[in-house]
This record gives C-alpha cells, sequence and structure tokens, in this order.
C-alpha cells in the first residue's frame, strides 16, 4: 500500500470466516471495475484462524489445518493485498507469546506483504523483535478516546492507527489529526454496530481475550446492547455511522483509510455494508443478485467436493 498515490483503501473484516464473499467481491472489483466508487480498493482483509490465543476483539474457537492456512493467505496474497490477523488480545503476557499455533501462522504469512492489529504491549514487542516484515497498526481496541492521547499515538512507529469509532465525528479531533499531517495514516470504521460511548466496550474486549485464552464458548457478557437488533439499517441510526454521502468530505480532508466492521456479523450485515460502501447506487442491485446466486453456486461446489472426497 502507497500512501502517496490516490486510492481510497477499503479494509474488510473475515478473511477467513467470509472467504468465498470476500473472493466474490476482489473478483467482481477487477472484473467489473464500473459497478464501483471510482478510486476505491480493498487494502486488506482483517480477522483470524479460529483457535489463535492472540486473537481479540471477539473469540474464535475452532483451529484451521495448515495446508487451509496456507490456501486462505493466497487467496488474498495471490491478489496482491494483504491479510491483516486482529492479534490484540489484551491478556497476552510473555508466556503466551510463544503459542506454536499463532507462531506458526506468522511463518507461514510472513511475506512482506501482510499486517497485524496490536494491542498487548509484551505481544507487541515480541513481534516486531521476531516478525519485522509486517506492518503493525494499532488498534481501536485500545479504546483511545482522549485527543493528547490520541496524537501520541500516531507519533509512534505504526503503519496505520484505527480511530475509536466515537470519535469519527469529533470535527475538533479530525482536524486535529489532519493539522499534525497524519490524516492518511488514520483508519475510520465506518459502520460499527456497538453501543456508542459504551462504558463497558473495554471490559468486554477484556472479556472476549479471556474467552479466547480459554477456549470459552460459552460465558456470555452483560452487554447493553444485547437487545438491539444486529441489522445494517439498524448501524446507520448510530451516531458514529458515516453516510456514503459523507465519505467524500473525509477524503476531501485527506483520510483515504476506512474500516468495515463485519466480524461475529451474519453475511447479511456484510452485504449490506459492502453494497452501501463500495457499489455506486445505480449497480447495487445487480451486484446483491450477483453476490447471492454466486455464493449459491460456491456453496454447492464446495458440498460437492466434500461428498466426493468422503466417497
Amino acid at each position: 500500500m502507497d500512501n502517496t498515490d490516490n486510492k481510497i483503501y477499503w479494509h474488510i473484516p473475515g478473511f477467513c470466516a467470509f472467504r468465498l464473499l470476500n473472493q466474490l467481491l476482489m473478483n467482481m472489483m477487477k472484473s467489473y471495475p464500473e459497478y464501483f466508487n471510482e478510486g476505491y480498493v480493498i487494502g486488506s482483509a482483517y480477522g483470524t484462524f479460529p483457535g489463535a490465543i492472540w486473537n481479540g476483539g471477539r473469540a474464535v474457537i475452532g483451529l484451521t489445518p495448515k495446508a487451509q492456512i496456507q490456501s486462505i493467505l493466497d487467496i488474498y496474497n495471490q491478489r496482491n493485498i494483504p491479510v491483516r490477523f486482529t492479534w490484540t488480545n489484551t491478556l497476552i503476557g510473555e508466556k503466551e507469546c510463544y503459542d506454536t499455533y499463532c507462531n506458526l501462522i506468522m511463518r507461514l504469512a510472513d511475506n512482506g506483504l501482510n499486517q497485524v492489529l496490536v494491542n498487548s504491549p509484551a505481544l507487541e514487542k515480541y513481534l516486531r523483535e521476531n516478525y519485522p516484515s509486517f506492518k503493525m497498526i494499532s488498534s481501536t481496541t485500545k479504546r483511545i478516546t482522549d485527543r493528547d492521547r490520541l496524537i501520541e499515538e500516531f507519533g509512534k512507529d505504526y503503519f496505520l492507527v484505527v480511530l475509536d469509532y466515537d470519535l469519527n465525528h469529533d470535527e475538533e479531533v479530525l482536524r486535529q489529526i489532519v493539522d499534525s499531517g497524519n490524516a492518511g495514516r488514520c483508519e475510520i470504521l465506518v459502520n460499527e454496530v456497538c453501543y456508542p460511548g459504551c462504558p463497558k466496550r473495554k471490559e468486554h474486549y477484556e472479556q472476549q481475550s479471556r474467552l479466547q485464552l480459554e477456549y470459552d464458548t460459552v460465558t456470555t457478557f452483560p452487554c447493553p446492547n444485547i437487545q438491539t437488533p444486529r441489522k445494517f439499517s439498524e448501524c446507520m441510526d448510530r451516531p458514529a455511522f458515516i453516510k456514503d454521502t459523507e465519505i467524500g468530505s473525509y477524503i476531501e480532508r485527506g483520510f483515504r483509510q476506512f474500516k468495515i466492521a463485519g466480524r461475529g456479523m451474519p453475511e447479511e450485515y456484510l452485504i449490506e455494508s459492502y453494497l452501501y460502501f463500495l457499489v455506486r447506487p445505480e449497480y447495487r442491485e445487480l451486484v446483491k443478485n450477483r453476490f447471492e446466486t454466486q455464493l449459491r453456486d460456491l456453496r454447492n461446489r464446495v458440498a460437492q467436493g466434500h461428498a466426493k472426497r468422503r466417497v
């Protein structure tokens, strides 16, 4: 990614969980660029492989075999799109840095293209020392809402800093970022569905970190947002949401990095987000129909392949 060009970078979720949808999106953007807003490109696909204890933000339990890890990395890297690992578990200490599975993932992805979101100081130090080719990105899970601390964060050795979504429309903060020359290094989360100004957000991140470390699939969290429908239409009413008609005003000020939320959300939420933010309005219905048809065909082929292997 070249910070001197005029492209607008969009960072998409679920490089593993939503890989079929993301494949279709990447292929369509290449084959039918006229469907999409001019200058928009995929800057990275973020997320985790299931079961990686370094993962944060939300717990993802499971295991991905080595060959499949490589195959999924290739889906993005062969298109010159970075995979960005959400290594933001807030509870990682020195001991957990030596986890065999997470280090295997890093070795397989160590090609100079891929990226890492960080939060834990111990893990960040370990990654910088052992995997220096990865671009380091300061995560929104740090919950930095103090203006002075935010500007200090830009002064550190990070490729990008992801803005806390509660600051998306804070004009004074945005002006400070621009005036400090860091608009191009600021990544803005455009469609967060979580509760605005949530007093329990940091506590929730810590709880999810603990669940990931303990492979806990049962424990719940008393979230104030738990009864709210997790739909894109509902998300559009949230104070932090950035409308498609507003994106241009951010771009004019030098912001060129935008993040689409969607980890842990239904696939329909992600499709609607892609259509709304990336696709020209006159092509949204066409692209939606193609997504639905091609996803169905892809899943049928995958299912047939599994059936043949069982035979």
